[in-house]
């Protein structure tokens, strides 16, 4: 048996699996300060029972050598947070910490979409863009742990902002980056005397992308716009990472794996554009295989690789 702790900003999660990784209990609650939360987590493992292993995923910063949660934006208070050492002590047995997008490249390799590969990158493309590695059939976190970290990549000069960096990778695509190409565009057509469809008459904050991809399903031109560049960024990017990695699958969430018809045919246009053929020709694009699970599962998959 494998006990998986997801840590997420507004919720967490402890899950229990099997032997082979099927899931088999699960405990979900609110994450509220520090305390609380770490001792919610600490009796929701006592509730599970003996267990091999137990894995952590969580977003970073993190020390993955020492076990250490390291000030998270999204955890206020969770400094310097030795999870594993206090998990090891409570409990006897082995305990290993991810970031998200290693946790999830490890899940999906694993399980999902990713399974029999060798070489895979699981992207977030989320609130952030980050990146879990699999080279060489195993997780590649770099000698400090910051492998992966592609949305600091800078794909041009002027740009939206992410990762602290103009004109980023995570700028382009990411939900903020989205949000922003939305705003842009609009104010452009706010200039000719044109209002898009996805743009209250009082503000240009209030949108979702959620809202901005329904408006360029229904053919509005600015939201088709902000897509269209966020997929030839897409695929500028993964040109990058692909012609550096020469991997064979790569594996796009939460955005992306929402929004695949308004992104996937400017990505791959651009993709083989800027990619060597070689290495373009060798590669799928494809969403996770684990869906709304991919969480769970990812807490499982460090909970078994931490047994090594």
């Amino acid at each position: 048996m494998y006990v998986g702790i997801d840590i997420g900003g507004t919720k967490c999660a402890v899950i229990k699996s099997d032997e082979n990784g099927k899931i088999i209990d699960k405990i979900r609650f609110e994450t509220t300060d520090k305390d609380e939360t770490i001792s919610r987590i600490f009796d929701a493992v006592e509730r599970m029972g003996e267990c091999k292993s137990i894995g952590i995923s969580c977003g970073g910063p993190l020390d993955e050598e020492k076990g250490i949660i390291l000030s998270p934006p999204n955890l206020p208070g969770w400094d310097e947070v030795h999870i594993v050492e206090m998990l090891k002590a409570r409990f006897g047995v082995p305990a290993k910490i991810c970031n998200d997008a290693n946790a999830c490249a490890i899940a999906e390799w694993k399980f999902g979409a990713g399974k029999g590969t060798k070489n895979m990158i699981f992207m977030t493309f989320g609130t952030g863009l980050g990146a879990g590695l699999i080279l060489d059939g195993k997780l590649y976190s770099g000698s400090c742990g910051f492998a992966g970290e592609i949305g600091h990549i800078r794909l041009a000069d002027h740009g939206p902002s992410g990762y602290g960096k103009c004109g980023s990778f995570e700028g382009f695509c990411s939900g903020g980056g989205l949000r922003e190409l939305g705003r842009t565009f609009a104010r452009e057509y706010l200039q000719r005397g044109e209002t898009p469809s996805f743009i209250s008459a009082s503000s240009l904050e209030t949108f979702t992308v959620a809202e901005m991809a329904e408006a360029a399903r229904h053919g509005d031109r600015c939201a088709l716009d902000a897509f269209e560049l966020c997929g030839k960024m897409l695929g500028r990017g993964l040109a990058i990472v692909c012609d550096i990695l020469n991997v064979e699958m790569v594996i796009i969430g939460s955005v992306f794996a929402r929004c695949r018809d308004l992104l996937e045919e400017n990505a791959l246009r651009e993709f083989r554009r800027e990619a060597l053929p070689a290495v373009a020709d060798r590669v799928e694009i494809k969403t996770p295989a684990l869906d709304e699970q991919i969480g769970d599962y990812a807490a499982i998959a460090v909970a078994m690789e931490g047994e090594r």
